[in-house]
């Protein structure tokens, strides 16, 4: 395969992987709001924003996953915990406590490793 066409799945897969966190961010940030009635809990901008961010991210994930071997794309998604403490940080203005901050340099010394192996 053309090593710029696999470069191209690569981006995919981890342009779905941050699209997902940033998904993840929008039904945090709705479940952070009570609404009246309870139905508007689960029906709101926010919630049918991230199931559809959702749902987007499950068609580019396949197509990642037609130029990628499936053992990368796992180790890509495993990076979706940076994603999410990057974003969590920037738009929900949470705190990189430093047990979270040493969980993704795990994660991310992981990603590295088992890149450089075989």
């Amino acid at each position: 395969m053309d090593v710029l066409k696999m470069f191209g799945y690569f981006l995919t897969a981890v342009f779905s992987g941050v699209l997902s966190s940033f998904s993840q961010i929008l039904l945090k940030m709705s479940a952070a709001k009570r609404r009246q009635p309870v139905w508007k809990e689960y029906i709101n901008l926010y919630v049918i924003a991230g199931y559809g961010i959702m749902a987007l991210c499950m068609i580019l994930t396949v197509i990642a996953y037609k130029g990628i071997p499936f053992k990368y794309g796992a180790v890509l998604e495993s990076l979706a915990y940076l994603y999410i403490m990057i974003l969590s940080r920037v738009f929900l203005k949470e705190e990189i406590t430093r047990k979270k901050a040493v969980g993704n340099f795990m994660i991310v010394t992981g990603v590295i490793l088992f890149s450089l192996g075989k």
